[in-house]
């Protein structure tokens, strides 16, 4: 309906008063006060009238979003039992417990996930034979542990390509195929669930038991610098190194193995390496970062959709990073079409797409607020409060509507990355440069207080590297880190002691990440031994 507005007439009696302006007299005067009182009292109302109406209009557009939502969904799903029929193959998800075993009863969780299916094609993917490793090395919990873990060690295994050349898909391979991409992202977002309470609040740790793993050759030339699990479909992951090539992986079964899909070379016109990488959160392009210096491309888009090789990777053209190595990027919980990087020139810069296909819109949230490089950047799920952390030993939380920082907070030694918990949305970690306090747990409720730190001892190095990344499990109640030595360090929440709930000899050199799967019972682990760790969780 539309409404006509029509001019108050208190208005009238306002314009009448500033005739009468220069006439003398009280009299006057309190009739001109009671025009500009009313006046006043009738805009107020009048705005008050807005707000409501305001909020009625946005209330009544979420509802008609959620119905289109609503048929879309049905339309795809009509759309999927099509492409069935006309053979088509599909991935499928396989949903189990998302926490990993616990030998303490009371401390048990399983959390089922709903995740989308995506479709690939049938390919002839190069399959990375697993080493089979016959010595088991024990995982050492510490007195009082009521379960023993055993990776095994293995042979360094050449796992070269014919010729040393990369392998490369055909053009008709569609890697991943998102469908209904807007709604499906929505279906994914997992619900609040405490876990805050728990901290600290056992004197022993829950252990957990993992079978003896299989490593597999990464296929790369170089050192490895990042690990990703795509965030549509369980099945796939992607691995990336110095020698900047992105290979895409698929976990065979329940974590036996994994095949090589496609290697993708993503040097920058540089010839620089990416230095962090995460997936859109429809699952089907990957986007990298890499330097300022020497007018270099910032940001790469590898779509795996891309019929044709020479556009499967593009460079976008804006740069808004000043100088330096860009450190981070990430996409926001709460916004499919925006991401954020944070860079060595002290910058936090927000991406947005615009309409085109790759068209993206940047703008420095903040150049200042921090005196050093910016070594991680992550978005809180529960509002709209991008968090960065820096070698200025500075955390500041930035809220993106009220073009403000929220939160700050200075602590002792340098940060190096930031991680929100997954299940409660109001717990976040800190990595520091801190020996033997290397995680901060921090509640943003609680501003600047520390409701809980671990750490470990290094044995080959005392340095603190910022390529150590750390992950948490999907039901939030454990912590994976990397380390200088081959191992890796799982941490309970609730453990009230700062060391390792139990420490396992994972590779023959240092550990850079060990990631949770989502829904299988497994770890996926890199290292600099250019080796992926499959590690199952029993």
């Amino acid at each position: 309906m539309n409404h006509i507005w029509k001019k108050p007439k208190v208005e009238e009696s306002e314009e009448s008063v500033e005739e009468d302006n220069g006439g003398g007299g009280e009299e006057e005067e309190d009739e001109q006060e009671e025009a500009l009182v009313a006046l006043i009292e009738h805009r107020t109302k009048e705005v008050e009238n807005l707000k409501k109406r305001l909020e009625e209009t946005e209330k009544k557009l979420n509802d008609s979003k959620s119905k289109l939502a609503r048929l879309r969904s049905r339309d795809n799903s009509k759309v999927s039992k099509k492409l069935l029929s006309n053979g088509s193959s599909h991935i499928k998800v396989e949903h189990s417990s998302s926490s990993p075993a616990c030998t303490d009863e009371g401390h048990s969780r399983t959390q089922a996930q709903s995740r989308p299916q995506l479709l690939i094609p049938a390919v002839n993917p190069k399959i990375a034979q697993p080493v089979k490793l016959e010595s088991n090395t024990k995982a050492s919990a510490g007195p009082g542990n009521r379960a023993s873990l055993s990776f095994p060690t293995h042979s360094n295994s050449g796992g070269k390509q014919k010729g040393d050349s990369f392998y490369r898909p055909s053009s008709d391979l569609e890697a991943v195929e998102a469908k209904d991409k807007g709604t499906k992202r929505k279906l994914e977002q997992k619900e609040h669930t405490e876990v805050i309470p728990l901290i600290r609040s056992s004197d022993s740790p829950c252990l957990i038991r993992c079978h003896s793993g299989v490593h597999i050759s990464s296929q790369h030339k170089r050192k490895l610098r990042s690990l990703v699990l795509n965030p549509f479909n369980d099945q796939l992951f992607v691995s990336s190194a110095l020698d900047g090539v992105v290979n895409l992986w698929q976990i065979h079964g329940k974590g036996s193995g994994a095949s090589l899909l496609s290697s993708t070379d993503c040097i920058s016109p540089k010839r620089r390496w990416p230095e962090d990488v995460t997936w859109h959160p429809q699952g089907d392009s990957l986007f990298s970062v890499y330097t300022a210096d020497g007018g270099d491309a910032q940001i790469s888009i590898l779509n795996l959709n891309a019929s044709q090789q020479k556009k499967r990777v593009t460079f976008l053209e804006e740069k808004p990073h000043l100088k330096g190595i860009i450190n981070s990027i990430i996409f926001m919980p709460w916004d499919n079409s925006c991401f954020a990087t944070g860079g060595s020139d002290h910058a936090v810069v927000l991406w947005r797409e615009k309409d085109g296909e790759n068209s993206w819109k940047s703008k420095a949230l903040h150049r200042n607020m921090h005196s050093s490089a910016v070594m991680g950047v992550a978005g809180l799920q529960q509002k709209q409060i991008l968090m960065s952390v820096g070698a200025d030993k500075r955390i500041i939380g930035f809220d993106l509507m009220a073009g403000r920082a929220d939160f700050k907070h200075q602590i002792e030694s340098k940060c190096m990355s930031v991680l929100p918990n997954p299940s409660d949305f109001n717990l976040f970690m800190v990595q520091t440069g801190a020996p033997e306090k290397q995680l901060r747990l921090f509640d943003i409720r609680l501003r600047q207080t520390e409701v809980h730190a671990f750490g470990w001892k290094q044995e080959s190095s005392e340095s603190q590297s910022a390529l150590i990344n750390q992950a948490w499990s999907p039901d939030g109640l454990y912590l994976t880190s990397g380390s200088a030595d081959p191992t890796i360090h799982i941490f309970d929440i609730r453990y009230k002691a700062h060391k390792p709930s139990q420490s396992v000899k994972a590779h023959q050199k240092r550990v850079f990440k060990a990631v949770w799967h989502n829904s299988l019972p497994l770890l996926i682990s890199i290292s600099s031994d250019l080796q992926i760790g499959l590690h199952k969780i029993a």
